[in-house]
């Protein structure tokens, strides 16, 4: 069975949704591939940090309005572990309801996938997508579906999976930065409403998100210290939190269960080699969770491709001209949401004296200098092209 489309997205995860609800009523022959079955509700317990430019782009989707348990961040506390050096970014001295929000990732998902149900965007379920090549003017898909094998061209096949289908191929750049996430939830005895916190260790960052009753935890250690970490009974664990961070917000008083992933800068080349593909999202750039900025960066990619494609003329869908305006439109804002996440990583991650007073002095410049605070929120809240 072969099947003809203009754009196949090849998963249907929040990015390739995205861009899939961006093209909507298009008159574009659109697609999405995805691989889990049909009515499957997402299993991934995170809470997801989004961005205010986010929240617009959500919003252009129709989706922001049918999100639920979402928590505003208003307040970011930025801090140095044993420093004097700190900064706070207010979302009312930048002229924004807010900075940012805290919600479940299952929620972003549900909502999404409801109005791609809802849209004239077809989307095959349960699609394991084994191989992508391409003829002369279109790429070719493979996949498989209750053990049948399907073929299905497009003149632009857009790659949307987190990065694994060509990977093997065109392996991307790859940098271990030694550490691991450990995500948890956890309440406190005074937490402060509307506030994030950013603390820098030595041996990473350390950031509470603002979430329901009480914050979302992501503590950065090395993998040893990390797995060690994960092992501790839950009194241990929050007063090492508490040694950590301080008792900005009182009390620590409970921690859910603990995950933990290795952290790194993963970044595929900025030319793909095979025609009539292009990279989206975390197949694209996988960043350091600190600052926030991998899934609004995807996002950004979705609507920035969104935009080409409805702009291109349909004959030129897919070819090199195309999605060499597509690379140049987004190359400012990868490559400075790469540097700025890569360099807040290694700045931070050590405790050499000389380094962590230069560190605190570029805390307290960044709070006293209205203008540079400004700069780094707007990068935060909408990338270098915002």
């Amino acid at each position: 069975m072969n099947a003809e489309y203009d754009i196949a997205i090849i998963g249907g995860g929040p990015v390739g949704a995205a861009l899939a609800l961006a093209l909507r009523g298009s008159q574009l022959k659109v697609c999405v591939l995805e691989a889990r079955p049909a009515h499957t509700a997402s299993s991934d317990a995170r809470a997801l940090a989004l961005s205010y430019g986010s929240r617009l782009l959500l919003d252009r989707l129709g989706v922001w309005d049918a999100l639920h348990d979402v928590s505003a961040i208003r307040t970011i506390h930025i801090s140095q572990k044993q420093s004097f050096g700190r900064a706070v970014l207010h979302a009312a001295e930048l002229n924004v309801p807010e900075l940012g929000y805290v919600l479940p990732y299952p929620a972003l998902q549900d909502a999404l996938t409801h109005a791609l149900q809802h849209s004239d965007v077809a989307t095959i379920y349960g699609a394991s997508v084994t191989r992508l090549s391409n003829s002369a003017d279109q790429a070719v898909i493979g996949y498989q579906q209750e053990g049948e094998e399907y073929t299905l061209h497009a003149r632009l096949a857009v790659v949307a999976d987190g990065g694994k289908l060509l990977a093997q191929q065109y392996p991307p750049e790859v940098h271990d930065y030694g550490q691991s996430a450990l995500i948890t939830h956890i309440t406190c005895s005074a937490p402060q409403v509307n506030t994030a916190f950013e603390r820098f260790t030595p041996q990473g960052p350390l950031a509470l998100l603002p979430f329901k009753e009480g914050y979302e935890l992501v503590w950065t250690a090395s993998h040893q210290a990390a797995q060690e970490m994960l092992a501790w009974d839950d009194a241990r664990f929050m007063r090492e939190l508490h040694q950590h961070f301080g008792d900005r917000v009182g009390e620590f008083l409970t921690v859910s269960k603990r995950t933990c992933f290795p952290l790194g800068l993963r970044r595929a080349p900025q030319q793909t080699p095979m025609p009539h593909t292009v990279l989206l999202g975390n197949a694209a750039q996988t960043l350091h969770p600190v600052a926030g900025q991998g899934f609004n960066m995807g996002l950004r990619d979705a609507w920035e491709l969104a935009q080409e494609i409805l702009d291109a003329a349909p004959a030129s869908l897919g070819t090199e001209a195309m999605l060499a305006a597509y690379r140049s439109q987004r190359r400012t804002d990868r490559e400075a949401g790469i540097r700025f996440t890569d360099g807040l990583v290694r700045l931070f991650s050590n405790d050499l004296p000389l380094i962590s007073a230069g560190r605190a002095a570029a805390l307290t410049a960044l709070d006293c200098l209205p203008f540079v605070k400004k700069f780094v929120a707007k990068r935060m809240m909408f990338g270098a092209n915002g």
